[in-house]
């Protein structure tokens, strides 16, 4: 048994709003997978939940007249995995979506669900943040729009105001050439571990150099992150090994690991670096390029 306090099933995203403004102290429920676990461990933080589990406006994936994508909140992994938009036009989050967990924890759990709970490792977060997604935010005061970039304000903590709900993440055009991105995922056991280092990666070049390059990890910093120097490290250079070696160097400037039980501060920077080469020059072959 769960220890609720109080359970308001919404039956629209109006609905939720109103029932967050009515009961401020609820927790929203989702797919679960991180709300149900606290629950279980007694967290009187969670014991006011409204449910907004399998809401339709939460749900889909659908292109924009302006050529970008718009997702929703509600959206499980195994649905990213499955779209062929999110394949075709957003690569590493599909890819970071087959890196969760398994199959029955992807088949539940929520896109919105994984962002809003603030966690370093989430694994969304990184191709959120080489795609320049933009949250769309609802309230009963009415809409915002957010970017990802400080959405994340520290661990555990996102810029969701009391009684906010994340509805969707919308992301821009994609280049239709020359554009190339990966994410590559370290973790302890191939299957169903949280993240020692999360990366993503995305690149594009143009005249054998790289005209644009983002960076983000997760797990090597309070909150994920862009890399912005290794970024302007990459900006106009040649696609060589010298310039990703500058790459890797530069990160180390946007990073700051702490040890814990998983790894030791310094394992981690190894693991940065190492990333830093593998999912650029991934993100390099995937945009038609190769460095010399």
């Amino acid at each position: 048994m769960f220890d609720f306090e109080s359970y308001h099933r919404a039956t629209g995203i109006a609905d939720a709003a109103a029932l967050l403004a009515e009961h401020p102290q609820s927790r929203l429920l989702a797919g679960g997978t991180d709300v149900l676990i606290q629950l279980h461990h007694h967290n009187a933080r969670y014991r006011h939940v409204v449910d907004i589990h399998g809401l339709a406006a939460l749900r889909g994936i659908e292109m924009k007249e302006d050529g970008g994508l718009r997702i929703g909140s509600g959206t499980t992994f195994s649905e990213l995995i499955d779209s062929p938009l999110v394949r075709q036009h957003l690569p590493a989050l599909s890819a970071a979506a087959a890196s969760i967990a398994g199959l029955q924890i992807r088949n539940v759990a929520t896109y919105g669900g994984n962002i809003c709970n603030g966690a370093t490792s989430a694994d969304s977060a990184t191709p959120s943040l080489i795609y320049d997604a933009r949250l769309e935010i609802v309230s009963a005061s009415g809409s915002r729009f957010a970017s990802i970039n400080g959405f994340h304000t520290g661990p555990g903590s996102v810029s969701l105001e009391a009684g906010e709900i994340l509805v969707a993440f919308h992301f821009p055009p994609q280049p239709a050439s020359s554009v190339g991105s990966a994410h590559f995922k370290y973790a302890m056991r191939d299957a169903m571990d949280i993240a020692t280092i999360g990366s993503a990666a995305r690149c594009v070049i143009k005249d054998g150099k790289f005209d644009t390059l983002r960076l983000a990890f997760g797990v090597a910093a309070p909150t994920p992150i862009r890399c912005q120097h290794a970024e302007e490290a990459a900006n106009g250079a040649p696609l060589t090994r010298q310039t990703l070696a500058a790459i890797s160097e530069a990160v180390l400037q946007d990073v700051s690991p702490r040890s814990s039980w998983r790894a030791e501060k310094a394992f981690r920077l190894h693991l940065i670096q190492t990333m830093t080469k593998r999912v650029v020059t991934e993100a390099v072959e995937n945009a038609g390029g190769k460095l010399q």
